[in-house]
């Protein structure tokens, strides 16, 4: 690549650095973005990034891999029921110590290393997140009942990254595992979000399911509710939906369900004309 061709991708990307300097952006982070090395250290490249040009990044991340990988070691089987893992009281217990530990702190610290400063919390600090047992089936899964945003917004101003993992209580102390996508929808919907990015393994809503090329750029909710009806959004991609649309109702402006396995995908998203994924938005106007 020549330097006026590296130019040219700057002055690109300039309109959406004015759009996007001092606004709010939530970024769900999960899949299998989060199992490669690689693909890891490119995200949290795009989120230091993005923070040096003024966008005020919050990351919510997940980490069901490796929750699997510990229980499977201690040998405890995994069982999920509509995508939701079944949490006793020993699971949720793992759930706390993976997600709240070793993943939150690796973030943190991979975020470090590349010149951003973060600052990792957990649904349970300053009763960020509170919730209820979502069902008795499903043990300690949550479903959440209130967000707080006021130690988000403090680290914000002061410069940080916010960095969560998606665990919540009650006001009993009980612990629960919470939703990855539902909590960042929460979130941004909370803070009145300018954008909220879902990273999943899929490019985004498909028209065909079985081909990848019919991916819709842009959708609008009455668009959403045809879709659901038609049974295109179905499987995996109905809860995540629903919380774009729920976001939506809160206030977040644009959500985009993208593949986390594209190399520098958030920025391909956020900076350059082509975009990437599924933007949901509540009506569309000339930009989708």
């Amino acid at each position: 690549m020549t330097h006026i061709e590296r130019a040219k991708i700057l002055v690109e990307a300039l309109p959406y650095i004015q759009k996007y300097s001092g606004k709010i952006m939530v970024i769900k982070y999960g899949g299998n973005a989060m199992t490669s090395e690689t693909l890891k250290h490119q995200v949290m490249e795009d989120i230091v990034l993005l923070t040096l040009i003024g966008v005020r990044v919050v990351l919510v991340h997940g980490g069901g891999p490796e929750i699997t990988e510990l229980m499977s070691r201690i040998g405890k089987q995994s069982t999920f029921v509509n995508g939701l893992r079944v949490t006793d009281k020993e699971s949720v217990e793992i759930v706390q110590m993976v997600l709240a530990g070793k993943v939150n702190k690796n973030l943190v610290n991979l975020i470090g290393t590349k010149g951003g400063h973060a600052i990792g919390l957990s649904g349970i600090d300053d009763h960020m997140i509170t919730a209820e047992m979502k069902d008795e089936a499903l043990g300690y899964v949550g479903k959440i009942t209130s967000v707080r945003v006021n130690l988000i917004t403090d680290l914000l101003d002061k410069g940080y990254i916010p960095v969560i993992s998606t665990i919540g209580c009650d006001t009993q102390g009980n612990v629960y595992n919470i939703n990855a996508d539902t909590a960042a929808a929460c979130i941004a919907g909370a803070m009145r979000a300018e954008r909220m990015i879902m990273m999943t393994d899929t490019p985004g809503i498909l028209q065909d399911k079985d081909d990848p090329t019919s991916l819709l750029s842009c959708i609008d909710l009455r668009e959403a509710k045809e879709l659901f009806a038609n049974n295109v959004i179905s499987g995996g991609m109905i809860p995540k939906v629903e919380c774009c649309i729920d976001a939506i109702q809160m206030g977040v402006q644009k959500i985009t369900i993208m593949d986390g396995r594209v190399p520098h995908a958030i920025l391909l998203e956020t900076l350059t004309d082509a975009g990437a994924g599924t933007m949901v938005v509540e009506e569309k106007t000339h930009e989708c």
